[in-house]
């Protein structure tokens, strides 16, 4: 069997169509038919039958399906080898970002890395920070930046922190803030808990929303433009003129900080590619590189 045949298992067991599987591998239907006969010639088996409500796998059809991931795995592994045993860094660097390190700082330090190492191609999955953490944890990436901790226990390194403060085009008194319009947008639940405890500990009222936005970068706009608060990151404020920012603290005084993370496995260091990125990065001045 080709890697393609293990792909298309692996994609028509999750669809359950011909049609939808064959759109989502940007092949023809006919080709998919033949591919999958080829493959049960191959095994001397049946592996689907189709119905009117949809394709059906037989247990043998079913087992090689679910064996899919882990060939394909294991292929992905081994191509990675042979093409370490090359001293150079070259191949391609899976990656796995939060939306906002991706919008803010991503795309200058890949091009920066690009520019040193002209051999290397990424492949890129933007999720939220809890996803990236399985991704990571399951090998399915390389390396991963995230905003949160989800108790990480091999290789992390803490690239930079930031307080998370309240921002608003006018200036506003704190005691005022359950009355004023709120601005809320979607983050990572780590994140939404450590500011609704901050709320919880300091109000007695939840907090008036006013808008729901799917992104960050959406509520920073409509802050700036005078239509609510918001409560976020720092940094993606602190160059804005005019914009009134007060950082929340817990009840010791401290700043709630966000901190976000690079996140790998020690064992993957032994890939040229994979060592040279993480020294990379490690020697990167974030703040510096958000404001560039």
């Amino acid at each position: 069997m080709e890697d393609r045949d293990w792909l298309i298992l692996q994609v028509l067991y999750e669809q359950k169509n011909i049609t939808k599987t064959a759109q989502a591998l940007f092949i023809s239907q006919p080709a998919l038919t033949a591919r999958l006969r080829n493959i049960e010639e191959e095994f001397g088996i049946k592996i689907v039958y189709r119905t009117s409500k949809g394709v059906h796998f037989t247990p043998q059809g079913e087992y090689l399906a679910k064996s899919s991931a882990d060939m394909l795995f294991t292929l992905r592994k081994i191509k990675e080898h042979v093409t370490d045993m090359n001293s150079s860094v070259a191949g391609t660097l899976r990656l796995g970002a939060s939306s906002y390190f991706t919008m803010y700082m991503l795309p200058k330090l890949l091009k920066g890395f690009k520019q040193e190492y002209p051999h290397v191609e990424f492949k890129l999955t933007t999720t939220w920070s809890r996803d990236i953490f399985n991704l990571v944890h399951n090998q399915d990436i390389h390396i991963g930046f995230v905003s949160s901790d989800y108790g990480w226990q091999s290789q992390r390194h803490l690239l930079f922190e930031e307080p998370i403060c309240i921002a608003s085009a006018s200036e506003i008194n704190l005691k005022n803030l359950p009355k004023l319009p709120r601005i809320n947008y979607q983050t990572d639940s780590l994140i939404k808990a450590q500011i609704d405890k901050w709320w919880r500990e300091n109000f007695s009222e939840p907090p008036s929303i006013s808008m729901e936005v799917d992104k960050l970068s959406t509520c920073k706009e409509m802050v700036v433009n005078g239509l609510g608060y918001g409560i976020m990151p720092s940094m993606i404020v602190n160059n804005i003129e005019n914009l009134h920012k007060i950082i929340i603290t817990d009840k010791e005084g401290n700043p709630i900080l966000r901190r976000t993370w690079m996140l790998y496995h020690e064992d993957l260091l032994e890939m040229n590619i994979v060592s040279a990125f993480v020294h990379f990065v490690k020697n990167m001045d974030f703040p510096k590189l958000f404001l560039s």
